[in-house]
């Protein structure tokens, strides 16, 4: 099993809002190889909000066909490049950097 973490800092206030649009209900639960999203906030740093959107997935290569895909390109739909939505100061986005990491070592609750 593989996690990729997109860490994803947004402006002050922003990461509580955009948080479930990344677990709502969509092609993506349909996709081989996919096992679940888990989104975590932390309000750490006033100048900023960070989230970790953690997506589980069985191989490297079922991420990749999920990168490679209309619906991955559907998802993730930008404003075009000079409206008002792209301009920089109305987007709530400061960085973002992904991560992927393989699954080494785990253990769970022994109720």
């Amino acid at each position: 099993m593989i996690i990729v973490t997109n860490r994803i800092q947004v402006k002050p206030g922003f990461a509580a809002k955009m948080a479930p649009n990344f677990t709502k209900p969509g092609p993506l639960q349909k996709f081989e190889g996919f096992h679940k999203v888990e989104v975590l906030i932390s309000t750490d740093d006033p100048t900023y909000d960070e989230m970790s959107v953690n997506m589980y997935w069985e191989t490297k290569e079922h991420f990749q066909a999920w990168r490679n895909s209309d619906a991955f390109a559907a998802a993730h739909h930008r404003p075009e490049p000079g409206s008002e939505g792209a301009k920089p100061e109305n987007s709530p986005l400061i960085g973002s950097k992904i991560v992927v990491a393989e699954l080494a070592s785990s253990i769970e609750a022994s109720h």
